[in-house]
């Protein structure tokens, strides 16, 4: 039996299922992984919205990850929502010693609107784990409050990757999901330092189950450069992962609902 590589998610709890850390751990099951949990937040919320949130203390998140390092070998990893900066700073103290693949989801705001990052993480965020990322998985407005940049064209938003890549990432994908419309293809724009920005596009997919979308694409994004593929390989085959997921989503409740993670196995 060949072993499955370790992937490791750092991110909040989706007590409906469809985003965070379940979203994730689904993510890297599907793709023949071993995933494996820090949690920095629980969120109570179902595809309504979030109605509530509680994180641990800082101590008690960076206890989860030193003790999973302790316990294993990790070959990827992903951090989504860090909620706030005595989080980061405890987590990147760690992390900061670390080699092993990582893919930073830089989650502020929920799809329904609340904040899931405080004012203070921000800053911790941009000073402590973009110089760690491996890659930067922001989303149009996540992209906008880290760089300022007003994202309409695809010409901005390849200043507003190339802004990153300045504040020290090695590489960002510019994710381009929150686009007006019903647009033919999707358009992710992946800029790494000392190469040409690259557009990698995916059939747009007209659905209102996208609950875990960014969760998903970066889990899967660690998970294949946990399996040792280079970067542009690992997204692509984790776009296609991800759209796949949108194609055969469906609610199973109440409002906005999940990728379907398990629809490659299915079929």
């Amino acid at each position: 039996m060949i072993q499955p590589p370790n992937i490791l998610t750092i991110a909040g709890s989706d007590s409906g299922g469809g985003a965070g850390i379940q979203a994730d751990l689904k993510t890297m099951t599907a793709m023949g992984a071993f995933g494996m949990s820090v949690i920095t937040a629980l969120t109570a919320q179902n595809g309504l919205g979030v109605t509530g949130i509680h994180a641990p203390e800082p101590g008690f998140a960076a206890l989860q990850l030193r003790t999973v390092l302790d316990g294993f070998p990790i070959h990827g990893a992903k951090t989504g929502m860090l909620f706030n900066a005595g989080i980061i700073h405890a987590l990147a103290d760690i992390l900061d010693a670390e080699t092993f693949p990582l893919v930073v989801d830089p989650v502020c705001v929920s799809t329904s609107g609340h904040k899931l990052m405080e004012e203070d993480g921000i800053t911790a965020l941009r000073e402590r784990l973009f110089s760690r990322a491996t890659l930067l998985t922001p989303n149009r407005p996540e992209a906008e409050t880290f760089t300022g940049v007003s994202i309409r064209t695809d010409d901005d938003a390849i200043e507003a990757g190339t802004r990153l890549l300045d504040m020290g990432v090695q590489a960002v994908l510019m994710k381009g999901g929150h686009v007006e419309g019903k647009p033919i293809f999707v358009t992710d724009w992946l800029l790494e330092k000392g190469r040409e920005p690259v557009a990698l596009r995916q059939p747009h997919v007209d659905t209102q189950n996208s609950h875990g979308t960014g969760c998903t694409l970066s889990a899967a994004i660690a998970t294949q450069l946990g399996f040792g593929l280079p970067l542009r390989i690992a997204v692509t085959k984790a776009q296609e992962f991800l759209n796949l997921a949108l194609r055969h989503s469906y609610a199973p409740g109440k409002g906005f609902g999940p990728v379907n993670h398990m629809a490659g196995l299915k079929r």
